[in-house]
């Protein structure tokens, strides 16, 4: 990414794939890939330098746009202070359900306890929900035999099974127990100490 500064400010952002004009003279695209970063700043082409001090996981955080300043001889572009994205989910208020510019989008019979904006503690405990039940899913028919022909199911199944399940309670507890984004976060990130690769929030057990 390049801008073109003139008389101090930054004045367009030449994508580099095509030439451009600078004054008087058309330059050729080939200023971008064959001329030196010096020779791009004497005519006023700077290559633009990204600071991602302030960029945080877009799975957790909302960030803002890129801001450009030139400054100190180079073309910066930083983040603003991103924000967290909701950790519980959102209702909707009396006050949104009566707005008539917000007619249309809260559902039909909808009032204070419905949900608008899902959160981020509901949308990994539904994840969580779901690696679950597709982990039960290969062995359900072993629990929809026992209960249909009064059979006992295999005791090592059984008890797999009920460890999967204490264990998808146990990481949603977890969940909802986090006081926020940050400490949500980190339940799901990966860490490496002597060896070995694991996450507070753990893993299912596997049928051994």
């Amino acid at each position: 990414m390049f801008a073109l500064v003139e008389s101090g400010s930054i004045t367009s952002m030449p994508n580099g794939n095509k030439g451009i004009t600078i004054g008087d003279i058309k330059h050729p695209a080939t200023i971008y890939t064959l001329w030196t970063e010096a020779e791009r700043n004497a005519i006023g082409i700077y290559t633009v330098e990204i600071d991602n001090t302030n960029k945080k996981d877009e799975a957790w955080y909302i960030n803002t746009d890129i801001t450009y300043a030139f400054g100190s001889g180079k073309v910066t572009g930083t983040y603003g202070t991103a924000t967290a994205k909701a950790i519980a989910d959102t209702k909707w208020t009396q006050a949104q359900i009566d707005d008539p510019s917000l007619v249309g989008q809260a559902p039909e019979g909808a009032d204070t306890n419905t949900v608008r904006l899902i959160g981020l503690k509901t949308i990994k405990k539904e994840m969580i929900d779901s690696q679950c039940a597709s982990i039960l899913a290969p062995s359900d028919w072993m629990y929809v035999k026992a209960g249909e022909e009064g059979v006992s199911m295999d005791s090592g199944w059984k008890t797999w099974r009920a460890s999967v399940r204490t264990k998808c309670n146990s990481m949603q507890t977890q969940i909802d127990n986090a006081a926020n984004v940050d400490a949500l976060s980190a339940l799901f990130t990966y860490t490496t100490t002597d060896g070995v690769t694991s996450r507070p929030l753990g893993e299912f057990p596997k049928k051994e």
